[in-house]
């Protein structure tokens, strides 16, 4: 663990620009699609973070050819047509939900045995249903330990095709990696999600990339997709900064009263979590969608009742937000949140309530009743949207530290040096 970091309240509202970097959702699909295709791809503005090194780290011990720059945000990929070079490998995704489920998906379109396995959170978060849609289109996929959960065996002969049914409402990411595997399968692939199906914008940008790459995917009733055998194309795709990210730099305006334009996000951007804004526009700020950037003006906080479930990655930033409001923010529709990094739920729940605030748990969400807020030490679980998102708070309150604030190195290493350099432009 890195050593608790102190803010510093602002002495006045935050004001500026700034672009995040890429979106690690669109980086870690980006990457999967173009190792399924055919050649090289060059991809620009890979997001450089602990989640997408595992992915490139992964990908390379699979046999593929993959050059990834730092320094300047983009990798080559070379794809040979569906299937993953190597015949065995062991991986490991330390606690990256994307890379340990797309990857246990192309394994299986391989031919020999791959073993994924991760840290202890990631032994204790679902993959079971994701195995089982697997193994119903021919697979031979094992959650090794009988846990439902990592360490997953693999026993790959390539996917032959056929009808799956996937849970909808655990993990949109099981869904995600099933229909970037099935145009490499051999027959045609119907997938049917049973129950709500929880973040259903994370599907749809799973949708555009591939699309991106020249696969078309049908869905002739709402959660039955039908995907014919076909090849991804390799091609240049730039990523889109991380709308996620982009949702403290808006909370920071919200809870200060100042003005932040986020630039390269946009209402048509690929990722939902662009709409975190209309929360906060909900609440009383101002939001300006201009073709190159958003931008959002902060002003007096009103608390809502919102069901957050398209965006649920940001439910956490909205409850920093929610202490600094007039009156109680309710969040719902989050249950799934409870099988991320941490349970997210109860974390956040956690930490308001060292805080000093009233907070009522339910099992899809909670109620935050704004208090006098108190010093605390923040405690982070491992989970960086924990540390970013509690980083709002100290904006205005005295006294705020973030226990471990190198755990953002998992999607966002430059989080807090961002945020400074933000916070120094408005001063």
């Amino acid at each position: 663990m890195s050593q608790p970091l102190s803010i510093t309240p602002v002495t006045s509202p935050i004001c500026g620009a700034i672009r995040p970097p890429g979106s690690k959702s669109l980086t870690n699909r980006a990457l999967i699609v173009a190792a399924l295709g055919k050649g090289v791809t060059r991809l620009t503005g890979v997001l450089d973070s602990d989640d997408t090194r595992v992915m490139v780290e992964a990908l390379n011990r699979l046999g593929f050819e993959l050059q990834h720059d730092r320094q300047n945000c983009d990798a080559d990929v070379g794809g040979i047509g569906g299937r993953p070079p190597a015949d065995q490998a062991e991986l490991w995704l330390e606690n990256s939900g994307t890379s340990i489920r797309f990857l246990t998906a192309l394994c299986s379109l391989g031919s020999g045995t791959f073993r994924l396995d991760g840290n202890a959170r990631m032994r204790e978060r679902p993959i079971a249903d994701l195995a089982r849609g697997l193994n119903a289109l021919g697979g031979d996929v094992a959650c090794e330990l009988d846990t439902n959960c990592p360490p997953v065996l693999v026993r790959a002969t390539g996917l032959a095709g056929g009808t799956a049914r996937v849970a909808g409402n655990i993990s949109s990411q099981f869904l995600s990696a099933l229909l970037m595997a099935a145009p490499c399968a051999h027959n045609p692939v119907e997938l049917h999600v049973e129950g709500e199906l929880v973040s259903r914008p994370y599907v749809e940008m799973t949708l555009q990339v591939m699309k991106a790459f020249g696969v078309a995917v049908d869905e002739p009733q709402l959660g039955r997709f039908h995907v014919a055998p076909q090849s991804y194309q390799a091609r240049e795709y730039d990523i889109e900064p991380d709308a996620s990210a982009a949702s403290y730099f808006f909370g920071a305006a919200a809870i200060t009263g100042g003005e932040v334009t986020v630039t390269g996000l946009t209402k048509d951007s690929l990722q939902g979590d662009v709409h975190f804004v209309s929360a906060l526009e909900q609440m009383g700020c101002h939001v300006d969608w201009k073709p190159d950037s958003i931008t959002l003006k902060g002003a007096p906080l009103q608390g809502i009742d919102i069901d957050m479930n398209a965006v649920s990655d940001t439910a956490q930033t909205l409850a920093a937000v929610a202490v600094f409001a007039d009156g109680p923010t309710q969040i719902r529709n989050i249950a799934h949140v409870r099988h991320k990094e941490t349970d997210r739920i109860e974390a956040t729940a956690n930490e308001l309530r060292r805080l000093g605030q009233r907070v009522e748990v339910e099992p899809d969400g909670l109620t935050i009743h704004p208090a006098p807020i108190q010093s605390a030490v923040i405690q982070t679980y491992d989970d960086h949207r924990m540390a970013m998102s509690f980083a709002l708070v100290g904006l205005k309150a005295a006294g705020i530290q973030i226990a471990d604030p190198g755990c953002t190195a998992k999607t966002y290493p430059q989080f807090f040096d961002d945020l400074r350099t933000l916070c120094e432009a408005g001063a």
